[in-house]
């Protein structure tokens, strides 16, 4: 499983880094985060403790889907589906709709973290 990098800027940093490689005006780098944080108490909780073991078990046990990971995390399903959707939104975790069920899949369990 890869690492995926993770950089910290403010809000405005950020869009303007966008509209700067919107524009051609700038060519990420290679190895540069494309996963963007505003500050490092988002990161946490994004990242926290609790999720990067959540994650560990998807890696482990590639459950097939949300109810599963729940059962295997012990975890609530509702507020593992919360937790998911929120991780998806940043690229760590993929959401792989399959006929009835949906299954989680972590992208990583190891990050590089790039604060600015």
């Amino acid at each position: 499983m890869k690492t995926i990098t993770i950089g910290i800027l403010p809000q405005e940093k950020i869009r303007n880094r966008i509209l700067a490689i919107a524009s051609g005006k700038y060519k990420p780098k290679r190895g540069e985060p494309k996963i963007w944080f505003t500050s490092m108490k988002s990161l946490a909780e994004v990242l926290s403790d609790e999720n990067r073991a959540l994650l560990k078990v998807m890696a482990e046990l590639h459950p097939e889907s949300i109810s599963a990971l729940a059962r295997a995390s012990g975890r609530k399903a509702g507020n593992l589906s919360r937790t998911l959707k929120t991780m998806s939104r940043y690229g760590i975790v993929e959401m792989k709709r399959e006929k009835n069920f949906v299954r989680p899949i972590a992208k990583a369990t190891e990050f590089r973290i790039i604060a600015a």
